[in-house]
């Protein structure tokens, strides 16, 4: 475990020319990224049933820990409107959450479960479902703004768990932490001020189908998450 200081910032959610944003959530018809709007739009009229808009985080916001995905996936999180839900990212996920006590209830692949979750927040880097599953950078770095908006107002925030290369770097950003002090790698522990760092390869399909990443490696950095966090 790496101890790291933090950059000095302002505001954790500035884009340049603009105010400070204050919301951690998006509105519904987002339009800050023109690419993802159309590709929204685009769902939307295929499939009107869908949720088809900015995904918001799931959990309370008093809660201690933070889980950070990458973006909705377009039969997933688009679909049903809840983070990694009705997907196989969201089967790992929240097993796990549910053996070591982040959530309570049963996990079904719908946002009306039931599920809920305990201490325990989840949100992603890019809110809006991307075309291939590839954010654009200026895209992360504008949704960007409303991670920077849900880490300042988790006040009881004390551990984060960034999925994937594009969850470490934006969220790192959003702290203002550099990323030399805290290279990506899963199983990797970073302090951050009073906020501790968890690195987890992301919990896709690809990546399990690979076994870049088994579900022991996955439960391994949530065991470390709940040993810290129940010290």
């Amino acid at each position: 475990m790496t101890k790291i200081s933090r950059t000095e910032k302002n505001d954790l959610g500035r884009r340049e020319g603009a105010g400070p944003i204050t919301s951690s959530e998006p509105s519904r018809d987002c339009p800050l990224c023109p690419r993802l709007a159309a590709f929204r739009h685009a769902n939307q009229a295929r499939e009107p049933a869908w949720f088809n808009a900015p995904v918001p985080s799931f959990g309370p916001v008093e809660a201690s820990l933070l889980i950070v995905g990458l973006a909705p996936g377009l039969q997933g999180a688009n679909r049903t409107g809840r983070p990694f839900t009705g997907d196989y990212a969201g089967d790992l996920l929240y097993a796990t959450l549910l053996e070591f006590g982040f959530a309570s209830g049963v996990y079904d692949q719908r946002p009306d479960d039931g599920l809920t979750l305990i201490d325990c927040r989840i949100s992603n880097a890019v809110r809006c479902v991307p075309p291939q599953n590839k954010p654009l950078p200026a895209e992360i770095a504008t949704c960007r703004d409303f991670l920077g908006a849900a880490l300042n107002e988790m006040t009881n925030l004390r551990a984060i768990v960034m999925l994937g290369r594009v969850s470490h770097d934006s969220t790192l950003k959003a702290l203002g932490v550099r990323a030399p002090d805290a290279p990506f790698s899963h199983g990797a522990e970073f302090q951050a001020g009073k906020v501790r760092l968890f690195d987890s390869y992301h919990c896709s399909r690809y990546n399990t189908n690979t076994r870049r990443l088994t579900p022991a490696m996955f439960r391994s950095v949530f065991a470390s998450v709940r040993d810290y966090l129940s010290a």
